[in-house]
């Protein structure tokens, strides 16, 4: 790896959601509780218990305060991470307005969680 970025959005650390796996018809193939590991404008990077197929997408319920909405997002990749966890990468599509704004708030409440735990940090030192 040359350790350049190639993502067009920076991503944050982010909590528990729940999910919703269907496949390329919209059959329902799993659900629960994922963790994201980090999150942009784009996508999301989720961590399960089962491995997602490529042609898979997720529906995930995403929560911030009172605001609730469901955000869907195409399989781009998984693979077995720490703890024999999978760690899937999606790609959000058809995202309404509503879903985009409070998006764009999670973002910003993680924005403000990382550098606070960076002050938080040197401080420590």
């Amino acid at each position: 790896m040359n350790g350049r970025e190639k993502r067009q959005y920076k991503r944050f650390e982010s909590l528990n959601l729940s999910y919703v796996c269907v496949d390329e018809n919209d059959v329902l193939v799993n659900e629960g509780m994922g963790r994201t590991l980090n999150i942009s404008q784009s996508g999301i990077l989720l961590e399960t218990h089962f491995k997602m197929e490529f042609n898979h997408y997720v529906i995930l319920s995403m929560a911030l305060g009172d605001e609730l909405v469901d955000v869907r997002g195409k399989v781009v990749h998984c693979g077995v991470g720490k703890d024999n966890a999978y760690q899937t990468g999606v790609q959000f599509v058809n995202i309404d307005e509503n879903a985009e704004l409070l998006l764009k708030k999670y973002i910003d409440f993680f924005k403000e969680q990382q550098l606070l735990e960076s002050c938080e940090g040197e401080t420590g030192r």
